[in-house]
């Protein structure tokens, strides 16, 4: 197996705000190859999301795997809503940035 960072496999990597509660984050791959490895590696599940973001799974409002599009996308509650006192991200679009170096073990078919 070979680890590399979601970043270096990803071709788009974006959070954006889903109404004034919620951040939707979106992982978008150039090619099928790609997304089916990352899939199949498991490094981006609900459980691992809530992981990286320290929060609770229940604050995960969606979490699908889109294949016709090449994408994995997930939802979460914010703390308090967008632009209220202590929000320090009003578009919800500074998020991602956690996401970039995830490790993925991809599987090699060489040693």
């Amino acid at each position: 197996m070979k680890a590399k960072k979601l970043g270096e496999l990803a071709k788009t990597i974006r959070s954006k705000n889903a109404g004034v509660n919620k951040i939707t984050f979106d992982i978008i791959f150039r090619d099928r190859a790609t997304y089916e490895a990352v899939k199949l590696s498991r490094a981006i599940t609900r459980a691992s999301m809530a992981a990286l973001y320290g929060i609770g799974q229940e604050r995960i409002s969606d979490f699908v795997e889109y294949d016709p599009g090449l994408a994995i996308k997930f939802t979460i509650f914010r703390r308090a809503p967008s632009g209220s006192a202590g929000d320090g991200d009003i578009f919800g679009a500074q998020q991602y940035a956690p996401l970039l170096d995830v490790p993925v073990m991809l599987r090699t078919t060489h040693p």
